[in-house]
């Protein structure tokens, strides 16, 4: 499977940006970690695709996109930092028929009455959060609407995921491609570009397919042609959760003195699994009172 990576592109010497990722490796993998559905697979994958896209202007910055409409999925949340990402779905074994245009319901399983919610952590006192209500619960619709009416930034967006028999002898299915593509105007941005760029929309539709059969720089000149696009810079990107048992000790703290030695008291211990990649942290009585000692001088 090919490594996933992002390209940053600026159209016409920089009156618009375009954010375009192959993240492929990435939604097999949470779809493997969680045991995901077709559906469910599909809304990671989508996920993780905008977080990316989303992200990729922010040096340095963390995100953490959630998307909740209610739906019997329930909600899902993916983390973006420098150059990693990594995702969770309420229940990932929900299944739905498909739309009578032959799509994943991904809407259906998200639900959509609800709200996406962006927290960005810049590095300072206060993260930023921002959110807006969802439009589809497809993602895409729902990551465009989000830019404008929160961050005030129009935005193009298409994400896709593509899931078939993986060729091996058991036919299991994995994901076979995901991506997405992201497009912003700057500052000044003529006219004439914005209206090339939604006569184009047709060409985004099935990014899934695209990313399957050509190499990202071959998309941005199909994509872009025309247009002058300029690759200015490709990020590599992988799935990777950074918990352990420092950041799992800091979460049994903050959940009070009081579930700590209910704890202690009820079950003698705890185990805590991790939302984004299954992993298990044991604790015993004796460490959890360590830990009660610490909130409490805290």
């Amino acid at each position: 499977m090919r490594t996933d990576r992002l390209l940053h592109i600026t159209l016409m010497a920089g009156a618009a940006r375009a954010l375009l990722c192959d993240v492929t490796r990435a939604a097999e993998t949470a779809r493997r970690i969680h045991r995901a559905s077709r559906v469910c697979a599909a809304a990671l994958g989508r996920g993780i695709s905008g977080a990316a896209v989303l992200n990729a202007p922010r040096k340095g910055e963390r995100l953490t996109l959630t998307f909740n409409g209610g739906g019997p999925a329930g909600a899902l949340t993916i983390v973006s930092g420098p150059g990693v990402l990594k995702a969770s779905i309420g229940d990932p074994s929900v299944e739905l028929p498909l739309k009578p245009n032959g799509k994943l319901d991904v809407g259906g399983a998200i639900g959509r009455e609800g709200r996406v919610i962006a927290v960005r952590d810049m590095g300072m006192k206060q993260p930023y959060i921002g959110q807006s209500a969802l439009v589809s619960g497809e993602i895409a619709e729902d990551l465009a609407m989000y830019c404008t009416a929160s961050e005030q930034q129009p935005t193009l967006c298409a994400l896709g995921v593509r899931i078939g028999a993986d060729g091996s002898a058991s036919g299991a299915e994995s994901v076979l491609a995901a991506g997405g593509l992201m497009i912003q105007p700057l500052p000044g941005c003529p006219e004439e570009l914005l209206s090339a760029l939604e006569l184009r929309r047709e060409l985004f539709a099935d990014i899934s397919a695209a990313i399957e059969s050509e190499s990202l720089e071959s998309l941005a000149r199909e994509f872009f042609g025309g247009l002058d696009p300029e690759i200015l810079q490709e990020d590599s990107l992988e799935y990777r959760c950074d918990c352990g048992r420092d950041r799992m000790e800091r979460a049994l703290v903050a959940m009070g003195r009081g579930e700590i030695a209910s704890m202690i008291e009820d079950q003698g211990g705890a185990e805590l699994t991790c939302h984004f990649c299954g992993s298990a942290y044991s604790f015993t009585a004796d460490q959890l009172g360590k830990l009660l000692a610490l909130s409490k001088k805290s």
